[in-house]
């Protein structure tokens, strides 16, 4: 028997260093060739990591959320024959045991935060201890609760503060009444002229706990201590640190217009109606890109990226249109190749083609990667105004907000018609004000009047 050790391999790109988002396996399982063992993120892309060789598994070399460098070692199995680890290497000392990377903070997230129940428990544990016998130390005083009688209650030497008195109490005692969400104004006190111990606060807590018995208490409306602690691995960081990215280094300018969609709206349900079955519904997403790609013809400076350390805009005549789209796993931008060259059922083709692939996991690095300008939507839940963060280091962001129904004035009469609101966010660095609001317009123009999409 010998040991073969499985490094993280060359990606490419120039990367050297990936995120370890998943394990398929852990310590112990037994492994074929080609078996998926472990999950990998660079940039926006998820890379599996298959076994060479059949054999079991003795270490991982990692845990979830580590970035890990490119011909690192990954996992350790043993395996028929020699091996590929010699003895007396210097990489002969077994990796660090890692047979369930994610279980530790998985079981504390998923543990909730004490309840009442498990409160009182905390609380009556040291009250109980001292009850039999007088407490030891100074003055029959060891920081236990105060005796008690039959009932739980207080000792009568606890002092209540009259309406309006202000508690006294140690800095200590008032960060631990904090975090218990505890209202010191209604702590007896049995300290020295009123003031409250922890113990006085420990007491406390244990009768609010006895006084609600499980199944007696209305729960609704019980006070809540739990707590949740989530890891921000793989792409819910990658999304993280770009748009802390964005932010930083662009400063937003966002504007705000309202479409009129009745038109639109009459041809889409038109189309649909007529060619749905052969070629494919229509959504409003299609019609919005073509609306993008030419307006993008007259504005070129909003189909672009913009180089910050070099200080160069460049601009492109082809539209590389990025569609936010959100996963289980986070918001990933799929990028429609060329978009000026397809037509509306092409376009949602590609559309529906990207988004699947997205959300099942399955895209591509090239598909995540090399768009000019990106469209984000909420569908129906899109509001009436947003605020799109820019997909850096793109210079423009189309936001789609949810399309409704208002009275609206048109030849002197109020009449009901569709509409929506397009909030765009532009990078004030390289496209002004008033470029951005013509882009706009243009956009609009193109929505309100459907005919001219398919006129050049």
């Amino acid at each position: 028997m010998g040991i073969h050790i499985i490094k993280m391999p060359d990606i490419g790109e120039g990367i050297a260093e990936v995120e370890l988002v998943a394990w398929h396996v852990k310590v112990g399982d037994m492994v074929a060739e080609d078996q998926i063992l472990a999950d990998v993120m660079t940039d926006k892309a998820t890379v599996e990591i298959p076994s060479s060789v059949a054999g079991k598994v003795l270490a991982l070399g990692g845990t979830v959320g580590q970035v890990m460098a490119v011909g690192s070692e990954v996992i350790r199995i043993e395996v028929e024959g020699a091996g590929n680890l010699k003895p007396g290497t210097a990489s002969a000392a077994p990796a660090a045991p890692a047979s369930a990377p994610v279980a530790a903070p998985v079981a504390q997230a998923a543990t909730p935060a004490p309840t009442p129940a498990a409160i009182q428990a905390v609380a009556a544990a040291p009250v109980k201890a001292a009850a039999p016998a007088v407490p030891q130390g100074t003055n029959g005083s060891n920081g236990s609760a105060p005796a008690r009688n039959g009932n739980g209650s207080k000792a009568p030497a606890a002092l209540v503060r009259a309406p309006g008195d202000k508690p006294i109490a140690s800095p200590a005692v008032r960060r631990a009444a904090w975090d218990l969400g505890v209202e010191l104004q209604f702590v007896p006190g049995t300290g020295t002229a009123g003031r409250i111990t922890h113990e006085d606060l420990q007491a406390y807590v244990a009768r609010a706990a006895q006084a609600q018995p499980a199944g007696v208490a209305d729960q609704r409306y019980a006070q809540r201590l739990d707590e949740q602690t989530v890891p921000v691995i793989g792409l819910r960081r990658k999304i993280a640190q770009k748009m802390q990215e964005a932010k930083r280094r662009i400063p937003h300018f966002t504007y705000v217009e309202e479409v009129d969609m009745t038109e639109l709206e009459a041809l889409r349900v038109r189309l649909n109606a007529q060619h749905g079955k052969e070629r494919g519904r229509l959504t409003v997403l299609p019609f919005l890109v073509r609306a993008i790609v030419l307006a993008a013809r007259s504005h070129p400076e909003v189909n672009a990226r913009y180089d910050d350390e070099a200080a160069v805009e460049t601009r492109f005549g082809a539209v590389h249109l990025g569609i936010a789209t959100q996963t289980q796993g986070g918001l990933m931008v799929p990028v429609i190749r060329h978009a000026e060259t397809l037509d509306m059922w092409a376009c949602a083709a590609e559309v529906l083609r990207l988004s699947e692939a997205a959300r099942s996991g399955k895209a591509s690095r090239d598909e995540l990667t090399g768009s000019t300008i990106t469209i984000t939507s909420l569908g129906a839940l899109g509001g009436i105004v947003s605020t799109p963060v820019i997909n850096h280091p793109e210079v423009a962001i189309v936001g789609v907000n949810r399309m409704v129904e208002r009275p609206m004035v048109r030849h002197g009469a109020v009449v009901v018609r569709q509409m929506m609101n397009l909030s765009s966010s532009f990078d004030h660095r390289v496209v002004d004000g008033m470029n951005a609001a013509e882009f706009v317009q243009k956009i609009r123009g193109y929505l309100e009047c459907p005919a001219t999409l398919f006129v050049e």
